[in-house]
């Protein structure tokens, strides 16, 4: 987002997954366990270093801290890579338990175009599961139904924000998670398609107005989040064609919306290039509060769908694209445009209105010239379409020049080159 010489332009990952899946008959049914795990190597970036003029890498697996480096990085620490475990649970009886991906989410979680582009907002994620307690039922004709809990604390914490004088969208002050997220689904699946009908409740709960217990602080609030899923298949275009689409409604409850692998997407601060120019700022959290006041969740909403057309046996593609919108209460308003002193910079604003949407666009081209080897191309564009009118004076973070910095929209491009085999 700083458009300067202290990010990269590119990063490399290579990439092994393992699944292991066992299913046993037994009197009640089926037993079921699945273990999913990565072992990962990503190219890190650079930071400003501690010096001046100073640039400092942050290699994956170093096992020491680097001065300087995004946020201190000490890198992955396993063989100079990163472990990570997505899936690894248990299903017996109708029930899960375990880290598997959430109920809430759609059939192709954020991923309706069968997309490499991991942060599409506009609907559930945990992509990577998320632990869970959960009942299925089956209905019949392709009816099923879930209930269960699953713990937010990973995934699903946009941020409950403690606005004090002047720090604009304030620092995160979450008291321990005491309540689980409580989800419930309904799917009809069939050869059509598929229709999903999903619901969640978020406990919103909020530390003290101050660094003592003694100071107090606000109330719990609950968000909810609600979303519709449909994909429509074996259309007129040709075999295996579909249609996926999502819309989602979010109430103190943001990362349903602008789910974890497009958190960036909720904390957003782009610069237009090079030198004091222009920046767009957008940021998302769960909810804000004041001293002595209440939180003020703050209300999203979106949604994300594809159009996947195979063109023959080994040529396939997808057109995708996905929206949302993050809009704060009057009183929220009122206490993050206090004294103008948003996200970092001094301000002198004419209108100070956090508000702000998301909008992205892709496409893909996948060849696969031989069975379960693919190669992909794909192309993403990002619109953040802000709120503020005025100049925004930064002092100089980022490696940015002190200065004047008008408020204005702001967009990027990302292109992702993959190759994958499956055996």
């Amino acid at each position: 987002g700083a458009q300067n010489r202290f990010t990269n332009g590119f990063t490399w990952r290579s990439r092994e997954d393992l699944n292991i899946d066992t299913r046993t008959a037994t009197e009640y049914g089926v037993v079921r366990t699945y273990f999913d795990a990565t072992f990962t190597w990503t190219s890190d970036s650079y930071g400003q270093g501690a010096t001046a003029g100073g640039t400092v890498y942050a290699p994956l697996g170093s096992g020491t801290t680097i001065v300087g480096a995004p946020g201190n990085a000490t890198g992955g620490g396993v063989a100079g890579g990163a472990l990570g475990v997505y899936y690894a649970f248990i299903q017996f009886a109708g029930f899960t338990m375990g880290k598997a991906v959430s109920q809430f989410s759609a059939p192709w979680s954020a991923y309706p175009g069968n997309t490499t582009f991991d942060g599409l907002v506009g609907g559930g994620g945990t992509v990577t599961g998320v632990n869970q307690f959960t009942y299925t039922a089956e209905f019949g004709n392709g009816v099923s139904g879930s209930i269960g809990v699953q713990d937010p604390s990973a995934y699903y914490q946009a941020g409950v924000n403690n606005i004090v004088a002047g720090s604009g969208y304030g620092i995160s002050d979450y008291a321990g998670t005491d309540i689980p997220d409580v989800v419930a689904m309904l799917r009809v699946d069939q050869a059509w398609g598929l229709f999903q009908a999903s619901v969640a409740a978020h406990e919103n709960n909020a530390a003290y107005y101050g660094a003592a217990e003694t100071t107090g602080g606000p109330g719990n609030r609950w968000g909810y989040a609600g979303q519709l899923a449909l994909s429509i298949k074996n259309i007129p275009t040709g075999a295996g064609d579909s249609i996926n689409m999502q819309a989602v409604y979010t109430n103190g409850a943001t990362r349903y919306n602008i789910q974890d692998l497009a958190a960036g997407a909720g904390a957003a601060t782009i610069f237009s290039g090079f030198g004091v120019g222009s920046v767009g700022i957008g940021f998302a959290p769960d909810s804000v509060f004041g001293p002595g006041g209440s939180q003020q969740l703050i209300t999203t909403w979106g949604g994300r769908g594809a159009f996947n057309h195979n063109w023959n046996a080994n040529w396939s593609s997808s057109i995708f694209g996905a929206y949302a919108a993050v809009s704060y209460t009057g009183a929220a308003k009122a206490l993050i445009c206090a004294g103008q002193g948003v996200a970092g910079f001094a301000a002198g604003l004419t209108t100070c209105n956090p508000d702000y949407n998301i909008g992205q666009i892709g496409a893909n081209l996948r060849w696969t010239p031989v069975k379960n080897l693919t190669f992909t191309a794909e192309g993403v564009y990002t619109m953040l379409d802000q709120n503020y009118v005025g100049t925004l004076a930064s002092g100089g973070a980022n490696g940015k020049p002190a200065g004047a910095y008008t408020a204005k929209d702001q967009d990027t491009w990302t292109v992702m080159l993959r190759a994958q085999r499956v055996w």
